[in-house]
């Protein structure tokens, strides 16, 4: 089975998954770490704490997902024959703004418009 080539977008998937599965990982790290305990980690004076790690892997698990998300969301458009193809107005979306946002769905103008 050949794979279809989808220009930027397949490095930028396959950076998103790694991103997606060294999140999880460090996750599923610390929540072994927090097994069991029911120590107060907030006046913990040796660093970083359990609470604060966890609220931080929390967040860049979730902006790993989103931003896998979103460049699946644009292979779709690729496979469908809408990429570079603005949502709002169906106008061709610029190649500079596809090269700096390779997942964009509006161009610049509808973009500016609907504040995204």
């Amino acid at each position: 089975m050949t794979s279809t080539a989808h220009g930027p977008l397949d490095a930028l998937r396959v950076q998103a998954r790694a991103r997606v599965e060294a999140t999880a990982s460090a996750l599923a790290e610390l929540m072994h770490d927090r097994e069991g305990s029911n120590d107060d980690d907030e006046h913990d004076p040796e660093g970083v704490t359990l609470s604060s790690e966890w609220s931080r892997l929390t967040g860049l698990a979730e902006a790993a997902a989103s931003e896998l998300q979103q460049v699946d969301d644009a292979i779709d458009r690729w496979d469908a024959g809408a990429y570079g193809v603005c949502a709002n107005c169906g106008r061709p979306i610029p190649e500079a703004r596809l090269e700096v946002r390779p997942f964009a769905v509006h161009c610049v103008a509808c973009a500016e418009k609907l504040g995204r």
